[in-house]
């Protein structure tokens, strides 16, 4: 085992000691570890995130459920389009992706300088959302919670169309819709967040990469089990860290990141 492998490894008990002590954020550098530790190009890099992020979400979401912060009619009306919009783009748009997009003179703009790009550019509103204090929004009206069918639909297969192409779960976007078009209250659209996550992300996976390309599963239960040991280590410490003063570290540190990926794929020859 190389040192690159090594540290992957290590980077993936760090994405788990991340969610259990901060409650997320940890699963969006599954991508950069996978592409730049483990070497596997951008459409293996955002399949195995998925699997990773959703089944990290899944414990994380458990977690929530057993708090009483899950409010599952809500996850399945948000959770549904979402899961219609990432099997779409995992079995049909990035199959058809062609390996340059477009050529402008000498420059060529491949697949992977897209995708990466993508998640690079995401990475910038997600980092800010950890930044940013979360504030209770007191619901309107008498608490109801109540939906917005059409945006409902959009913001659902947008996000995930957006999951299906980065190999992210689009917290930092679903939560404040959950607030928003169905005025749920932020600790339950914090808890529903990671089962919509969860569920898009594995349903995804399962129904699009799962079913177009070989998957090396050994590899893939190795890391996610290593992410699983950090997520109880991180839940452990959190009864002595403040996890709330680290997120905003780890913010920061998800923007250096985004700026990272843009400098190692725009400028730096693969």
């Amino acid at each position: 085992m190389g040192l690159l492998e090594i540290l992957g490894y290590a980077s993936a008990l760090v994405i788990g000691v991340s969610l259990g002590l901060i409650g997320g954020g940890g699963s969006i550098l599954a991508v950069p570890v996978l592409a730049y530790l483990f070497s596997v190009n951008e459409k293996v890099a955002t399949a195995y995130s998925l699997f990773i992020v959703g089944a990290s979400a899944l414990v994380g979401g458990i977690k929530q459920h057993l708090k009483g912060y899950v409010d599952w009619r809500t996850a399945i009306v948000f959770g549904l389009p979402a899961i219609v919009g990432v099997t779409v783009v995992r079995s049909y748009v990035v199959p058809a992706l062609p390996d340059v997009l477009f050529n402008l003179g000498e420059f060529e703009f491949t697949r992977r300088m897209g995708m990466f790009g993508l998640f690079a550019v995401l990475m910038i509103p997600a980092a800010f959302s950890m930044l940013k204090e979360r504030k209770e929004k007191k619901q309107k009206g008498d608490g109801t919670v109540k939906y917005n069918y059409p945006l409902i639909l959009i913001e659902g297969l947008a996000v995930g169309g957006i999951t299906g192409m980065i190999g992210a779960g689009g917290g930092f976007l679903i939560i404040p819709a959950l607030v928003i078009l169905a005025n749920v209250e932020m600790k339950v659209a914090v808890g529903t967040s990671l089962i919509i996550i969860a569920f898009k992300s594995l349903m995804g996976f399962f129904l699009g990469d799962a079913l177009t390309m070989d998957i090396d599963w050994l590899f893939l239960s190795v890391f996610t089990g290593i992410s699983f040991v950090g997520i109880f280590i991180g839940s452990y410490l959190s009864n002595f860290i403040d996890g709330n003063k680290l997120k905003k570290g780890f913010g920061y540190f998800i923007f250096v990141m985004a700026i990272f990926i843009f400098y190692m794929e725009f400028f730096i020859e693969q």
